[in-house]
């Protein structure tokens, strides 16, 4: 069965993999990187994984309250915890020093395998797919999947404040 599912699967899919792999590589690296660089990616993870609700289960109030839900304990628990040790502000070129970290990567294959399970269960039809619960759960994890991205950036933005 999981080589049937493998094979319907969209070759899109699997380039889109294939990016993410590249860029949560790239985001283990220390790096430089300016104010607009750290909320792109945060600001598309976000955008993304509301689609991702909003094509499974449509514009209903529990998904999306279950979504909303999600963004909001993330960013609060994750600026609640976040350790910006490394991370340094340059005021003289606006831009910040970041450490590299897998966090990211492993919040991308997070949400993509939660995207890519969803669209199995969808296209099998399975019963599941209409169950309150599992709209609940699968909202609320995108919710804090994505809102640990837009936490991230929140707590590194801050260090520019702290460093002036």
């Amino acid at each position: 069965m999981l080589i049937e599912i493998l094979k319907r699967t969209p070759s899109w899919v699997f380039l889109l993999f294939f990016v993410l792999l590249a860029l949560g590589y790239f985001q283990s690296k220390d790096r430089v990187v300016g104010r607009s660089k750290i909320t792109i990616l945060p600001a598309a993870m976000i955008v993304l994984s509301f689609y991702g609700v909003i094509s499974a289960f449509g514009l209903t109030p529990f998904a999306i309250t279950s979504w909303l839900a999600g963004v909001v304990i993330s960013v609060w628990l994750g600026l609640k915890t976040a350790n910006m040790s490394g991370v340094s502000f340059m005021a003289k070129t606006n831009s910040f020093s970041v450490p590299g970290s897998w966090l990211p990567l492993s919040l991308m294959m997070a949400i993509f395998f939660t995207k890519y399970t969803v669209g199995v269960i969808l296209a099998r039809k399975l019963p599941i797919a209409n169950e309150l619960a599992f709209i609940g759960f699968i909202s609320l994890n995108y919710g804090l999947l994505s809102g640990a991205f837009y936490a991230r950036a929140i707590a590194i933005l801050r260090t520019a404040r702290v460093c002036k």
